[in-house]
């Protein structure tokens, strides 16, 4: 199925518009997605007994270790689908507390001959309150084929003091429809987001959004969601030991390394457009700092690794250097829709030999 997407499918998708084929690709799976009996038989085709090792992390069971990164399904309308194509979780997402536009376009660029993409989108998104609703007419906890995760951003209306209001509020609205909850704090693309990643500013966010979670917890029929932070392939290492401390310190359930890149490597240096780096030049560093976490925190917390997976190699690469899952999204534009199944089938392949 590889081929004949990269051969048939991918040149003809290429000649449209960057978001205008992710749009495409979007309602394609959308439309998948209400059709349960095919999801059904489909699944069975992409995940077949030889890949039933499942993963477990942050009181979750997993699958398989392949996940669909944020930044695909932002409205909740193609999740469904996930698991018919070999994925092992999904994560929505960003969502942001208000309904935002996002960055003007074009705002979403393809470099086939680097494996990457530069994205400027801008968290856009129908808002918390939509996205509950949307959530509320679809297969709930325990009702899933695969966990569900839910990315939460910053509103761009929200000044960075009152940011932790602004994810409390998404998380009033959305923890109920999440088997994990993540903050992402390392877009590049939400004017002064990644302050939140300051030692001073992330203790204050994690005290209010953690302190929520047991509040959560007291009440009747509720239970605590597993929490998780995103952040950026740009920190130092000096920085990504604070924000190790501020984790430790309000007992978050792990961390995804990493979001997009605001670095230029080797032929991006001449690229003049703003946003974020993803595919393959980020594959070296997401991976160092993944080995980095794994290291300073002894394996003790859950790692999910992004950044570069292109190949079965890349996401082995990434297991091996600490990651207890992984995901992917700029991959999935190069190699297709089945590129999940394709990874989950030859790291357990990987794992036999």
């Amino acid at each position: 199925m590889g081929s004949l997407y990269e051969n048939v499918v991918r040149p003809q998708l290429f000649r449209l518009d960057s978001e205008r084929a992710h749009e495409l690709g979007v309602r394609g799976m959308a439309l998948l997605g209400a059709l349960p009996p095919l999801c059904r038989l489909l699944e069975a085709w992409t995940r077949p007994a030889l890949a039933r090792r499942p993963v477990q992390a942050f009181g979750l069971t997993f699958p398989n270790a392949i996940g669909l990164a944020a930044g695909f399904d932002k409205h909740a309308s193609a999740w469904p689908a996930a698991a018919a194509l070999g994925f092992g979780h999904v994560e929505i997402g960003t969502v942001t507390a208000h309904a935002q536009p996002g960055n003007p376009a074009p705002r979403m660029f393809r470099y086939p001959e680097q494996e990457a993409v530069i994205n400027r989108m801008g968290f856009n998104n129908a808002g918390a309150d939509a996205v509950a609703a949307k959530l509320a007419g679809q297969p709930g906890r325990g009702a899933r084929r695969i966990p569900l995760g839910i990315n939460l951003g910053k509103s761009k209306i929200t000044e960075i003091e009152r940011a932790p209001e602004d994810y409390l509020a998404s998380f009033a609205r959305l923890a109920d429809y999440a088997d994990y909850l993540v903050l992402n704090v390392s877009s590049p693309n939400t004017p002064n987001l990644r302050q939140l990643q300051d030692e001073s500013r992330l203790r204050e966010l994690l005290a209010a959004v953690t302190g929520a979670n047991r509040a959560r917890a007291a009440q009747p029929g509720k239970h605590r969601v597993p929490v998780l932070l995103k952040i950026a392939p740009d920190l130092t290492w000096p920085q990504i030991d604070a924000v190790l401390g501020v984790i430790a310190e309000y007992g978050l359930d792990g961390i995804i390394a990493t979001n997009t890149t605001l670095a230029r490597p080797g032929p991006f240096a001449a690229v003049n457009e703003a946003g974020g780096l993803s595919g393959a030049p980020v594959r070296r560093r997401s991976t160092e700092i993944v080995n980095y976490l794994a290291r300073a925190t002894g394996g003790r917390l859950p790692i999910i690794g992004v950044g570069g997976i292109g190949d079965a190699t890349a996401a082995a690469e990434k297991l091996d250097a600490g990651a207890t899952l992984v995901q992917v999204y700029t991959g999935m534009i190069y190699r297709g829709p089945f590129f999940a199944a394709d990874l989950a089938k030859a790291l357990v392949e990987r794992q036999r030999t």
